[in-house]
């Protein structure tokens, strides 16, 4: 009995375990599932939220959200990312003809969507307090109309620009446009006035030798010299102003702060080292992929990087089929734009430069931002060439006007063709239509998609922040702003591009040839000014950098 007992009592755990295993089994299958189901659930969860808010684009082969189309009433995408129109929501091709009928005048060029998203943005001007850090300005000498500068002022003030020194003429300082520029919080407008162009005759600079190879000479070398000049006078504003870090750019050109946290200028120049006097930003041109561009800021997506932001055996390895026939690898200038940190004896050293009178400034290059240079994107940007300079159609007179060699040509061709060979050459020489190439160049980095400045321009505009500004914009400008306005304007249109160089601001002729045979000062060591300059081509393969 004793033996049947401890047999039977041996065998109960036996039976308890085996019981037990079967319930363990059923919870963990049970996790296991809900574990599945739960990332399934948000998958699915986010999908619906993804098609809800419209606007899936392809790009380069596989598909991207888009984070404007969900935002706008028509839709913008992004060039690049084609996409095949019956995917698209029927509610994106359609425009409220009211919207386009109830808007006139300046409004109107620059667009708007029926109930502007984003209403909260429409009153709101960046009107940026007096203790953010570090002050950032910019100086442009411009004759842009609203449809440019508008979009250029407000994507640099959402980077982080408080202030803008604008030096008007033509159409910028026309009433109508200049009162919208003068009622955004930060703008400075200075109208090319005679007592303006007295003031820039007195200037130290007419007596130095850095910027003297420049004098006396039409088209872009006195364009240059007044950039220049005007350069020096938004130095003295800047300081007024408490500004920390100054920069020239033109509106055709939008700072890029790549490598900065949340796409932020002044995060990106708050981290350069105190000692650092001057911040270089490479340029990179933008490549157009149609010879209908309306709006560059918000239309042009494909970039051609810059030899300082490429291995060299990649650049010089495809400079050729980069190039395209034309006569260097970008269109137009290669050297980049600057940023000076505003101090002491600070001078101009051209549109590209700033120097110090009393020291050689320390200056670093960005490895990552850039400035993005919106050249020749409009097929009228080529049309109208011929209109800006006074100089013969003739490769041997052009090199007199133009510094660049694109420039010479595009000149001479906007001279001498009609408008069919004009837009043949355009397409040949600046429009980008190739797949196989731009996807060959794509895959080598030389070639690179950056749509942050779209996305910011495109949800400004659709935001309705441009046409608030301009209706809200003073329609009661005084009279004395009107006439220093119409002024400025029968200045600059009196002003022919062979003579104003050697007689700025009715200085007499008399007085110019004085200054030629002025003494300059000892001035051996100044850096002489530094122009818009080609990137390096094949033949500098060789030179040590």
């Amino acid at each position: 009995m004793a033996g049947l007992h401890g047999s039977s009592s041996s065998s109960r755990p036996l039976i308890s375990t085996s019981s037990s295993h079967p319930n363990q089994q059923l919870f963990t299958s049970r996790l296991l599932f809900l574990l599945t189901l739960l990332p399934l659930t948000l998958a699915a969860f986010a999908f619906v939220l993804q098609w809800r808010g419209g606007g899936v684009g392809v790009g380069d082969g596989f598909l991207i959200a888009d984070p404007v189309a969900r935002w706008s009433h028509y839709h913008h995408h992004l060039p690049g990312m084609d996409i095949d129109s019956s995917l698209l929501p029927a509610t994106t091709t359609v425009r409220s003809s009211s919207s386009s009928s109830s808007s006139g005048g300046c409004a109107d060029i620059l667009g708007r969507s029926n109930s502007p998203s984003f209403s909260y943005f429409k009153d709101w001007k960046f009107d940026y307090g007096a203790d953010l850090k570090p002050k950032i300005c910019i100086t442009a000498s411009t004759s842009a109309g609203l449809e440019q500068t508008i979009p250029w002022i407000f994507y640099h003030k959402v980077i982080g620009v408080s202030n803008f020194f604008l030096f008007v003429e033509g159409k910028a300082a026309s009433p109508a446009v200049s009162k919208v520029f003068e009622s955004i919080p930060g703008v400075k407008v200075i109208y090319r006035t005679k007592e303006l162009e007295e003031q820039q005759a007195k200037s130290r600079i007419w007596n130095e030798t850095w910027l003297s190879s420049f004098f006396y000479k039409p088209c872009n070398y006195e364009l240059f010299v007044k950039q220049s000049l005007n350069m020096e006078m938004a130095i003295v504003m800047a300081r007024d102003a408490a500004m920390d870090w100054i920069i020239h750019l033109d509106t055709d050109e939008l700072i890029h702060p790549a490598g900065a946290h949340e796409y932020s200028l002044r995060q990106l120049l708050s981290d350069v080292p105190s000692n650092v006097d001057m911040v270089v930003f490479p340029n990179y041109e933008s490549c157009i992929e149609r010879d209908d561009i309306k709006e560059p800021f918000s239309e042009v997506s494909m970039f051609k990087k810059n030899y300082d932001h490429l291995p060299k055996d990649v650049y010089f390895g495809n400079y050729r089929e980069a190039a395209r026939n034309n006569p260097n690898y970008f269109l137009t200038y290669g050297n980049g734009k600057a940023a000076a940190r505003v101090q002491d004896h600070l001078r101009p050293n051209g549109a590209h430069r700033w120097h110090n009178y009393m020291k050689n400034p320390i200056e670093t290059k960005m490895d990552d931002a850039a400035v993005l240079h919106y050249t020749y994107t409009k097929f009228s940007d080529l049309t109208s060439r011929h209109d800006r300079c006074g100089c013969k159609p003739t490769k041997e007179d052009v090199k007199r006007c133009f510094m660049l060699e694109f420039d010479r040509a595009a000149f001479i061709i906007a001279s001498t063709a009609t408008e069919d060979e004009m837009l043949s050459w355009y397409r040949e020489h600046v429009v980008w239509a190739d797949k196989t190439l731009k996807k060959k160049l794509m895959m080598k980095g030389i070639l690179t998609r950056i749509y942050a400045p779209m996305i910011i321009t495109q949800g400004l505009r659709e935001s309705g922040i441009y046409t608030s500004v301009i209706a809200s914009a003073n329609t009661t400008f005084s009279k004395d702003k009107i006439l220093s306005s119409v002024e400025s304007s029968n200045t600059t249109r009196e002003s022919k591009s062979v003579n104003s160089s050697r007689k700025i601001g009715g200085v007499s002729q008399s007085q110019a040839t004085a200054r030629k045979v002025l003494e300059f000062i000892d001035d051996a060591n100044y850096t002489l000014a530094i122009p818009p300059e080609s990137p390096p081509g094949p033949d500098d393969l060789n030179i040590d950098t």
